[in-house]
């Protein structure tokens, strides 16, 4: 062994690197405040041995990023824990970097002759930044994308080129697959590529001109090893741990986040995203442009962050003199609290907005959703956002908050769980067409409310009369009667969760459909199972299945549904107000037709 040894020292002069790095002379012997440079060194080779394994699985396109990356997330054995790695190193490398810079700032080892290294340092700060904002966007998936469009607009406001340097760095007129692919060269290639040569000659010049302490140096210089080596390694292994951490905490602790990096819906432009914010590392500037509306914005995107880190840059000279260092060690943490208030205004303004907070569980529902279909049904070749948007369980109440949800209220709200602004005048459709919506209906207390007909023209009109006169009457054998007629017409519907109860109640359902054109008298008005020229209300054959509520939102004024007594509501397919395809996703939606994936018992 002494012998390879001998021989590889001969080639290489290992034994001399290897002494001169582990016997440096640390002054006033090791101490913890020097581990920053060996975490973020640590952390460096994590982040290229886990990016260049993320490497091997990712595909960057914008049809096969996001399934890529869910592939290595959910499918890959580890695969979880890669991405926990990557992601959260990289979160806490830039915690080290503004560790590391306050503990150079204090000990003044900027000053003389080290101010070249001091603005590696400054550049190294800026590529890790660098790469956490372009790495942001590679899972391709709606928080990273739109974060990314929030934070590339601001380049479009520099003055004279900024919109030009926009398209550069966006790859185009708008953001897609050559946004992407621009990223990931930068964030894969050029970026680690300058990194790494900065970082060499950062550490060259740290050798170079030793460590400097921080003065008056109390104790006697000792070697780096063991001692300084010891702490790095356990700062180090903290490091590791607390990484660790951030990737299981939600499993040690029963939350419903996710274990590993979190994986957000596919990115879809076309979708706007009320929950996009950048990463917390850049927060504070987001907060600190609400102080720059309109016109004034370069001021707080450009102009001021300029100016603070041109001060940064000038440290070295500015801190020649003993006032001049205090200056440079008070202005850096006045930059450091202002940043972390700004940080903590944007997360109580975002925890107490309720449209928000609404955003991301909205969010967090369709990161979920996607990934069952995903695992179920395989991706589409129009990529996995085409999941999504033909998923009734996702769309379904978009659509209506957006269409329907002017007048009607699904379960009191929006559909979304929102309170729209205009008062509620038609009526709620949670239910419709399921017995218990049909109970309410015919209820004499119920039907005149706005959950039913208070709130139309309607409300006068000779159903809600009929109801309000005779039903509150009836003789218990007549209720019997009622209860059969409301199994058979919510029968119609055909609701997939009342499957197994119609099935059960069949002779019921059978003897409700005689008892609803005789004894109720219900086609007296209504049509039913039976051509009718002279009916005047809707039709109930098919009430609430999805072959008639379809003709319905296409047309409600058809004289098969309201015709001329129809009140304000838009014939939403002859007037192309919704396509086809929509009107399928809301119907679907409404009824409770989407796709669910079987549970396996274990027997």
């Amino acid at each position: 062994m002494k012998a390879i040894i001998d021989w590889v020292d001969s080639r290489t002069g290992v034994k001399k690197l290897t002494h001169e790095a582990l016997y440096e002379r640390v002054p006033g012997g090791a101490r913890w405040r020097y581990v920053w440079g060996s975490t973020l060194t640590f952390a460096i080779a994590v982040q290229f041995i886990t990016g260049i394994f993320l490497w091997m699985g990712y595909a960057p396109s914008g049809q096969t990023a996001w399934e890529s990356v869910n592939f290595i997330q959910n499918e890959t054995t580890g695969g979880w824990l890669l991405r926990g790695l990557h992601h959260y190193t990289a979160q806490i490398m830039t915690v080290l970097l503004i560790l590391h810079l306050m503990q150079v700032v204090i000990d003044g080892a900027y000053k003389a002759p080290r101010e070249v290294n001091f603005w590696f340092g400054i550049l190294l700060l800026q590529l890790v930044l660098g790469l956490s904002l372009t790495g942001y966007l590679l899972p391709w998936d709606q928080k990273g994308f739109w974060a990314t469009k929030v934070a590339t607009n601001i380049t479009g406001i520099v003055p004279g080129i900024g919109r030009d340097l926009q398209r550069v760095i966006i790859g185009g007129a708008d953001y897609g697959h050559h946004t992407l692919t621009r990223f990931f060269a930068l964030h894969a290639g050029v970026l680690p590529g300058a990194l790494i040569a900065l970082l060499v000659a950062h550490i060259y010049l740290f050798r170079k001109h030793g460590l400097k302490a921080k003065e008056p140096v109390k104790g006697p210089d000792v070697a780096f090893w063991p001692d300084q080596v010891l702490k790095d390694a356990v700062a180090c292994l903290a490091v590791l741990a607390a990484v660790l951490f951030l990737i299981l905490r939600h499993k040690m602790f029963g939350g419903h986040g996710p274990v590993g990096a979190e994986l957000g819906a596919p990115a879809d432009p076309s979708e706007p995203y009320s929950a996009a914010r950048p990463d917390w590392y850049f927060l504070f500037l987001f907060q600190f442009l609400k102080f720059f509306p309109g016109e004034t914005e370069i001021w707080g995107a450009i102009v001021i962050p300029s100016l603070a880190m041109g001060v940064i840059f000038l440290m070295p000279f500015i801190g020649k003199w003993k006032l001049g260092h205090r200056f440079n060690i008070g202005f850096l943490f006045a930059i450091l609290i202002g940043a972390g208030f700004l940080t903590y205004l944007a997360m109580a303004e975002d925890k107490n907005n309720a449209t928000y907070q609404v955003a991301v569980k909205e969010a967090e529902a369709d990161a979920e959703r996607v990934k069952v279909l995903a695992t179920a049904l395989g991706v589409p070749n129009g990529g996995a956002v085409l999941l999504l948007r033909n998923d009734p369980l996702t769309q379904g109440p978009k659509l209506f908050a957006k269409n329907c949800a002017n007048c009607h209220r699904f379960d009191g709200n929006d559909g979304m769980g929102n309170q729209p602004k205009n008062s509620q005048s038609a009526s709620d459709l949670k239910g419709f067409g399921s017995r218990e919506w049909i109970t309410g209906l015919l209820d004499p207390e119920k039907i005149a409310t706005t959950n039913y007909f208070g709130g139309t023209k309607l409300k006068d009109g000779k159903m809600v009369k009929f109801v309000k006169k005779n039903m509150p009457d009836y003789t218990p054998d007549q209720k019997a009667q009622l209860k059969k007629v409301i199994a058979a017409l919510s029968a119609e519907a055909g609701l997939k969760a009342q499957g197994a109860l119609d099935a059960q109640d069949t002779a019921m359902i059978n003897e409700g459909r005689t008892l609803l054109k005789e004894a109720m008298k219900c086609t007296d008005c209504h049509q039913f199972r039976a051509k009718d020229e002279e009916a005047t209300a809707p039709n109930l054959t098919g009430y609430g299945s999805r072959e008639w509520l379809m003709k319905f939102l296409n047309n409600p004024g058809h004289p098969d549904f309201y015709g001329k007594k129809n009140d304000r509501m838009p014939a939403f397919g002859e007037k192309q107000i919704l396509s086809e395809q929509q009107i399928g996703l809301i119907v679907d939606w409404l009824r409770g037709d989407w796709f669910e994936p079987l549970v396996q018992v274990k027997q």
